[in-house]
């Protein structure tokens, strides 16, 4: 055997290993994500339901985020202030460099149509109108948007003004974006304002109305579009969340410095829909197996390929619910700590792991008179792995809690033109309206 055949044995020994090698499987997210990539220089995508990241490219490196603040804003003035209230244009907001929505100096304005000029035309002028409005002062309102932040966890946020202008000590990051829109779009108000495509608004002081048509080409170019924000500056360039709904499935994507944005988008969204659908794990009022309990909610979350065998369910029930199984220990065994049961119509074995935090009391389990839990009696914890993904609150069947509110249901912000106060007298009216609708 000569030197030339030796080579040429080993030159193919290393070609069989390298085929080998790339078909050893690796973990679904990290094959999947070597299955797209983008133009941008960070990017996100997130399941709203569950609040999953479904991809992540730089995700948590701190960058600026231009008009894309104003989701922050939007939902800041969302939630601390009355959307039918008049907001009246200062000069700290009247021709407000940047983009704009040419607000007259002292122009008053609904606040709730001035959240569309913000959000459909970024308009920097109104902002500012907002954040003075909702907060007192711009510095007032900054503080609320970090605040906020604070509250959401988002540990690569900080936030200098209302509007996205480049500032110093103003950033965030695709991945604080893509949780803070995941949570913007359970209000109803945000999510219906940056769904829009078209609004039309009063103007008193001419002869025509404001029209505005949203800058978000996603909503004419993708099925099922339904938000969110464009953004640009001369440093932070092209910046863009989008949002789109198919089956019933929720995904937001973010992009920043993306001169690529819209095909982009388009990709990362397909993508989430196609390999990471949302399937409903547990279903509202569905049986413990093994147990008189019932599931409080449906929990759903999106899965890859091969990730639902990697599904663990764990049942902990409080003493209470401990005491009064064990005493049917004799037909269904202890539910003890350490002991194993299966749970769930259909669904995969949970592991009772015993009591955590709760109280013995002499009603039981039976919801008697004297039932401090209200027929709560533990939580089941799913994991993916060793990663837990969930809880699910279970209870004594006939003393489920509703799923809405009556009050959430009448007084939801989305239903609040049902209810219009204008003035005291109108306010009244409205009242008393919903008192007695809230008895039908």
């Amino acid at each position: 055997m000569n030197m030339k055949t030796l080579t040429r044995k080993s030159m193919l020994s290393l070609l069989l290993c390298v085929l080998l090698l790339a078909l050893v499987p690796v973990s679904a997210v990290s094959a999947e994500n070597r299955s797209i990539s983008t133009h941008a220089r960070a990017a996100a995508l997130i399941d709203v339901t569950s609040g999953r990241i479904l991809y992540s490219s730089r995700g948590d490196e701190p960058m600026l985020i231009a008009s894309l603040t104003k989701i922050m804003t939007a939902l800041v003035a969302i939630e601390n202030s009355d959307i039918t209230s008049k907001v009246k244009v200062g000069k700290n907001a009247f021709a407000k460099e940047g983009s704009s929505l040419y607000l007259k100096l002292g122009e008053e304005m609904t606040l709730k149509d001035m959240l569309y000029g913000l959000m459909l035309r970024s308009g920097n002028d109104a902002a500012t109108a907002i954040a003075e409005h909702v907060g007192g002062s711009e510095q007032g309102f900054v503080y609320l948007m970090n605040a906020k932040a604070q509250e959401l966890n988002l540990k690569n946020t900080h936030f200098a003004n209302p509007h996205g202008l480049d500032a110093e000590g103003h950033f965030s990051s695709a991945n604080d974006l893509a949780v803070l829109t995941a949570y913007a779009m359970h209000n109803p108000v945000f999510k219906e304002i940056v769904a829009t495509k078209e609004k039309t608004a009063d103007n008193p002081y001419e002869k025509w109305d404001y029209k505005w048509s949203n800058k978000n080409k996603m909503l004419r170019l993708y099925e099922g579009a339904d938000g969110v924000k464009t953004g640009y500056t001369k440093k932070a360039l092209r910046c863009l969340v989008s949002s789109a709904t198919r089956d019933g499935q929720q995904l937001v994507a973010v992009t920043l410095n993306d001169g690529n944005d819209w095909n982009d988008h388009s990709s990362l969204l397909d993508f989430g829909f196609n390999h990471y659908p949302l399937k409903t794990l547990v279903e509202r009022g569905e049986a413990v197996k093994g147990y008189s309990l019932v599931t409080g909610k449906a929990f759903a979350y999106p899965l890859g390929q091969g990730e639902e065998a990697r599904l663990v369910n764990k049942l902990v029930l409080n003493a209470e619910a401990q005491a009064a199984e064990s005493g049917n220990a004799a037909g269904t065994g202890s539910a003890g700590a350490g002991s194993s049961v299966s749970a769930g119509a259909g669904r995969a074995g949970m592991n009772a792991s015993g009591s955590e935090g709760g109280s013995s009391t002499e009603a039981g389990a039976n919801g008697s008179e004297g039932d401090v839990n209200f027929g709560f009696r533990g939580v089941i914890i799913l994991q993916l792995g060793d990663q837990e993904i969930g809880r699910v609150p279970v209870y004594t069947p006939g003393q489920l809690p509703p799923e809405t509110s009556p009050y959430v249901e009448k007084y939801n912000a989305a239903s609040a033109s049902a209810y219009p106060a204008g003035n005291w007298l109108q306010a009244f009216g409205s009242a008393l309206r919903a008192l007695f609708h809230m008895g039908e």
